[in-house]
């Protein structure tokens, strides 16, 4: 490693907080460094694409969280990006990786395609991309095909992915009316996330739910 990385590093594992990490790794994130003190350390280092590269290398849950906020999105190719994705084993640096990474780079579509109908997490990035194109540009979508996929898997695929892939059925219900009632009625058939704790004040997870919740609040607005 280079003496910048090694600098890094050093940060990092200052940062660290036991009872932080201890908490994550209920969720299955083997970190323990405070995000919002890892988006101070990035806004310091700025953009640093060879030294993203240097932190991804690593291995470490932190620093690639890291990586994926000094990097440039745009220089990754397609295969650079789903050898990346396929050695992530943390759902926020997944999730961080979809946001940071691939949606600001050249090659969402491509990997949505690639990603779709993959397991755990590959899957679950997949969905995340499609779930983005039906909120954002649903032109050319197969918002049926999309349905037909969600009633037959949702209901037994893994928690990892099922997140994504029920957002993505709720998106469908929100944002085009022609779609609603059939996404309500898959809802209501396969139950997911049913009772699943809201806190006060949040949107339940549970389809129909959410669906009701989102469509007043937008015709309220």
């Amino acid at each position: 490693m280079s003496e910048a990385v090694d600098d890094v590093m050093r940060e990092l594992a200052a940062l660290e907080n036991p009872a932080m990490r201890a908490a994550n790794e209920l969720r299955g994130d083997d970190h323990g460094v405070n995000l919002s003190q890892l988006r101070a350390l990035a806004k310091r280092l700025k953009i640093q694409h060879e030294l993203a590269l240097e932190l991804w290398s690593t291995g470490d849950t932190a620093a690639r969280l890291l990586a994926t906020l000094v990097c440039r999105p745009k220089l990754f190719s397609a295969d650079e990006l789903d050898r990346m994705v396929r050695e992530i084993g943390s759902p926020k640096l997944l999730d961080w990786f979809i946001v940071n990474v691939v949606k600001p780079g050249r090659h969402a579509e491509e990997l949505r395609l690639r990603w779709k109908d993959d397991d755990d997490l590959v899957g679950r990035a997949g969905w995340s991309l499609t779930t983005d194109r039906v909120v954002k540009n649903a032109d050319g979508l197969d918002l049926k095909g999309l349905l037909d996929q969600i009633e037959r898997e949702l209901r037994q695929t893994p928690e990892l992915k099922q997140w994504p892939m029920n957002h993505c059925l709720a998106e469908i219900g929100i944002h085009h009316p022609q779609w609603r009632k059939r996404a309500i009625a898959i809802g209501e058939e396969l139950k997911v996330l049913i009772d699943y704790p809201a806190s006060p004040g949040c949107t339940p997870p549970y389809v129909p739910l959410w669906i009701a919740e989102m469509v007043r609040r937008r015709e309220e607005a």
